[in-house]
């Protein structure tokens, strides 16, 4: 596939008229071509507006069409091969076999969209059949449907080229739920995201879709970033990004005439709790396991375990022991950007500097750029506790392990941190005890919480949380991974006493969807699906 540098906006190039960009190879910093053309404001309208075009047709679509197009673009993305990989790995320092695995989760996660837009639970059909002769009054027919919310705007993160990209999450569960995407790609990776999304809109011409469907926009985040959410048009936002960024977009969508919601991952220090009995165990596979899911992906992971709180004893110093004998045997990774790499550096010297804060560990840099060598300090609660340095996070492969003397002291850390995707908790049955005064603390806390495991793997999945409270995400009551996500870019409407020529399908006796409804209260299964 040939990559022009320009935007695709309603299923045509653009190029932009602003100031150009290039994505960087972060192994040698070099630059990539071809160069990348900025839109102006003005050229942004064009995409917002064929976006509020394309959404009555496109949020009315039949399931089955509109599963084909979700498995459509699934099957355009894996047919690029290849070159989707290198172009990825070029602009990332990625390797292949991660971003192979990232791609299938892409595809993987389509299609299950697709399966969800089929069965068609997530319409929310809801019937009280009227009761005319009900006294003391009669009951009017009500019927409640959920219905898209609009076009959203989504924008690329940058630690997930694919599965959090173009047709990421965000814009799966977005196009999913009926709604047109208007996708702001990443400046890090414009190559990665123009392949992707020449691989959509091919499904959306294929389809016979309006082209407004979607639209892929480059362009600064400052300005065109915060254009694209305060556009009329626009009526949600999916983020994720920085804590700064994220909070720079939800002031501007509150601030519209008409205010929207923002649903923005941002920063996370997923704690792990160490209990006594599993330190009983092999100490050293343990803190392997925390140093492996430290230093995966660079610490580039929005799971990644920036803290672990270990009991200030005689178990727990062999676990800092082996923590830094396993720290020492690793080598940097080349990291994102220049950017980010710099920003690690700052981040881990600010954090050594601290008052009570020790190194445990730390390995050598790699041979490439911006490969720094990761690291891993110490500290005790009492630091941790007063020091909001502490719970700064880094995003990159570094942690904090915190010692703890009673479940008292742990209570007290586990109350001060902020909201965060993750909680995990490595323990034995003789822990129970302890980890049921903790649980009810994590709860208000976190958005999911592991035993005996660790959170960097995400599985895609209906029962997934990927959320949580601010500052982790931007709306604790949704997530971002999984079918659940598909709730965000929906709203309920109520039907009173239409006739049945007025009816949309989901709403009719006949039920020519074959959805599954709670009529009365019921659960009312269908018979089949489309």
């Amino acid at each position: 596939m040939t990559l022009t540098g320009q935007s695709l906006i309603a299923g045509q190039p653009v190029a932009g008229a602003g100031k150009t960009t290039n994505g960087f190879n972060p192994a040698t910093n070099e630059p990539l071509e071809p160069a990348y053309t900025l839109l102006t404001e003005d050229q942004l309208k064009t995409a917002t507006a064929a976006a509020k075009e394309a959404f009555p047709s496109f949020s009315s679509l039949d399931p089955e069409a509109h599963a084909s197009f979700l498995e459509a673009i699934a099957d355009n993305i894996e047919s690029i091969g290849d070159e989707l990989i290198t172009r990825a790995g070029q602009e990332t320092g990625l390797p292949a076999a991660r971003l192979q695995g990232e791609r299938a989760r892409t595809t993987g996660q389509l299609r299950l969209f697709a399966n969800v837009v089929r069965q068609g639970d997530f319409r929310g059909v809801r019937i009280d059949p009227a009761i005319p002769d009900r006294t003391p009054l009669p009951r009017a027919d009500i019927r409640q449907r959920q219905i898209p919310l609009g076009p959203v705007a989504v924008f690329g993160a940058s630690n997930f080229p694919f599965a959090f990209s173009t047709a990421g999450g965000d814009t799966a569960s977005a196009l999913a739920a009926g709604c047109p995407v208007v996708f702001k790609a990443h400046n890090a990776h414009p190559g990665t995201s123009e392949l992707v999304g020449q691989a959509i809109t091919k499904a959306v011409k294929d389809s016979g879709l309006h082209p407004g469907v979607f639209s892929l926009i480059y362009g600064p985040g400052a300005s065109i970033g915060q254009a694209l959410v305060a556009d009329p048009a626009i009526k949600a936002v999916g983020f994720t990004g920085s804590q700064a960024a994220g909070v720079a977009l939800m002031r501007t969508a509150a601030a519209r005439p008409e205010p929207i919601p923002v649903y923005a991952e941002m920063s996370s220090l997923n704690p792990v709790f160490v209990f006594d009995g599993a330190l009983k165990g092999d100490v050293d596979a343990l803190a392997q396991q925390y140093v492996t899911a430290v230093t995966a992906s660079s610490g580039q992971l929005c799971t990644s375990p920036g803290l672990l709180f270990a009991p200030d004893s005689e178990l727990g110093d062999k676990l800092a022991a082996a923590v830094g004998r396993a720290i020492a045997a690793c080598t940097g990774q080349t990291m994102l950007t220049e950017g980010i790499a710099n920003s690690w550096n700052t981040g881990t010297a600010s954090l050594g500097s601290a008052d009570g804060v020790e190194l445990i560990g730390q390995g050598t840099p790699g041979p490439t750029r911006n490969a720094p060598a990761p690291a891993i300090f110490g500290t005790g609660v009492d630091q941790f506790t007063s020091n909001h340095v502490l719970h700064e996070e880094i995003f990159g492969a570094a942690s904090l392990v915190i010692r703890y003397t009673s479940v008292d002291d742990l209570l007290q850390a586990a109350n001060r941190i902020e909201g965060q995707l993750t909680a995990s908790l490595q323990l034995t049955e003789e822990d129970y005890p302890t980890a049921a005064r903790l649980l009810p603390v994590l709860e208000q806390k976190i958005g999911r919480i592991i035993v005996n495991g660790w959170p960097t793997g995400v599985e895609v999945g209906h029962a997934m949380v990927h959320g949580g409270p601010f500052p982790a995400t931007s709306d604790t009551r949704t997530t971002s991974v999984g079918t659940l996500a598909i709730n965000r870019f929906l709203r309920p409407v109520a039907y009173q006493n239409l006739p049945p020529e007025l009816l949309p399908e989901a709403l009719q006796d006949a039920n020519p969807w074959h959805l599954n409804r709670r009529i009365n209260g019921d659960v009312q299964l269908a018979t089949s699906y489309v």
